[in-house]
């Protein structure tokens, strides 16, 4: 990436730094990214509960750590998370299932993954790029920017 001149300090050595807006400010903007990422976690397993659910008939910890590419015993502690949070329950030898609150939950971060892959498509990204990059964009946006993704995509129909 090059920098341009007007975006160094006098000598060209270093960009110049943005002003930083209000503390107050600036303390909601991070104070919504780590509850983004608190939340983003059981909104993946939420999602990918549904989806086995729907094409396999079962949601198993096993195949949930699998395809999440994480370890059984963190599929497991995080599928109590979800039933703490009234989002899912699970059966001894049967896996686990999403409540109302969870299959609600994992139909809007299918909307919101699916919004965010069509605005990246419409600006270029290659398809399984966009897939990879909603993964994270869908966890951190704001229902405003949703909004007006899905304002600029109606208009270029």
């Amino acid at each position: 990436m090059t920098v341009t001149a007007a975006e160094t300090g006098k000598r060209g050595r270093r960009p110049v730094a943005a002003k930083l807006p209000a503390e107050g400010t600036q303390a909601r903007r991070f104070g919504k990214t780590r509850s983004a990422q608190s939340t983003a976690l059981l909104e993946d397993y939420v999602e990918l509960i549904a989806d086995l659910l729907a094409n396999a008939g079962e949601a198993r910890p096993t195949d949930i750590a699998r395809r999440l590419g994480v370890s059984h015993a963190t599929a497991v502690k995080t599928v109590s998370r979800l039933k703490r949070a009234g989002l899912a329950t699970a059966r001894p030898y049967r896996g686990v299932f999403l409540t109302e609150k969870g299959h609600a939950l994992a139909d809007r971060v299918r909307v919101r993954h699916r919004l965010v892959v069509d605005l990246l498509c419409a600006l270029g990204v290659p398809t399984e790029a966009a897939e990879a990059d909603a993964e994270g964009i869908e966890h951190h946006v704001s229902e405003a920017t949703l909004k007006a993704f899905a304002q600029f995509l109606k208009l270029r129909e």
